[in-house]
């Protein structure tokens, strides 16, 4: 930071995925408060995944790494996340000696998706959730799927998703933002400038409303928004518009 480059970029891809269910949220008059939340995954992603989603009101019922998952009936609080923050970043250590710390169920070789929630971002690895896992999500109750991790949904889960109507953002929206610190780097390197945290904290809500709307503006039908069209041709309206600009078309 002496020499360049923008605060918040280890927050940002949990941070805008969350930003992204928060527009998806809106749309239908609603927010996270209150809302309960499965997150997998104990790393990077999934630590300011759950920051985010306790500063707006929601409850977060789980973490999880390789070797199981974690799930807290009451929900983390800001102390729960202190803790697993030094325990994974500092100490190495597994998700199994969270749960012991704290008294919590403990799922050994477990994933989150079999716990009844209202949202779930999958923010660990690719893959991790499979159709048999997205059809119980569905069957348990939960209304909105966001992506950090890249592709965590298999396409028999994506198509589980799209079929039940909930909503659900693909990581090539939802966990955008984890790219866009290069973008406000570049910006404040060539005017020389040092922003705020909260400063580039407001441009990466700002850059993720825009993602959320260029979706529902190529997404929408009759029957709601397909975010995975809406993001999609959105890519490639973006490309075919540079390749245009620059005189390749």
């Amino acid at each position: 930071m002496s020499y360049g480059g923008s605060l918040i970029r280890p927050e940002a891809t949990g941070y805008g995925c969350v930003y992204f269910a928060q527009e998806m949220l809106a749309r239908q008059n609603r927010s996270l408060q209150g809302l309960r939340c499965l997150v997998s995954g104990s790393g990077n992603v999934a630590q300011y995944t759950i920051e985010k989603i306790l500063q707006l009101g929601g409850t977060v019922h789980s973490v999880s790494d390789s070797g199981g998952t974690v799930y807290d009936k009451e929900g983390l609080t800001r102390e729960k996340l202190d803790y697993l923050m030094e325990l994974k970043n500092v100490r190495r250590g597994r998700i199994s000696d969270f749960a012991n710390h704290f008294g919590l169920v403990y799922l050994e070789n477990k994933n989150p998706w079999s716990i009844p929630c209202d949202a779930a971002f999958p923010s660990a690895t690719q893959n991790e959730i499979a159709r048999e896992d997205a059809e119980i999500l569905v069957k348990n109750g939960c209304q909105l799927v966001a992506e950090g991790a890249n592709m965590p949904s298999t396409p028999e889960a994506i198509a589980v998703f799209q079929s039940s109507a909930i909503l659900y953002a693909p990581g090539k929206a939802s966990n955008a933002g984890g790219v866009a610190p290069s973008g406000l780097e570049m910006s404040q390197n060539s005017l020389r400038l040092n922003w705020t945290r909260d400063e580039v904290d407001l441009r990466l809500q700002g850059i993720m409303k825009d993602i959320h709307s260029q979706c529902v503006l190529y997404g929408s039908s009759a029957n709601g928004v397909d975010y995975v069209k809406g993001a999609n041709i959105g890519g490639f309206v973006k490309i075919a518009d540079a390749m245009i600009a620059q005189g390749i078309v």
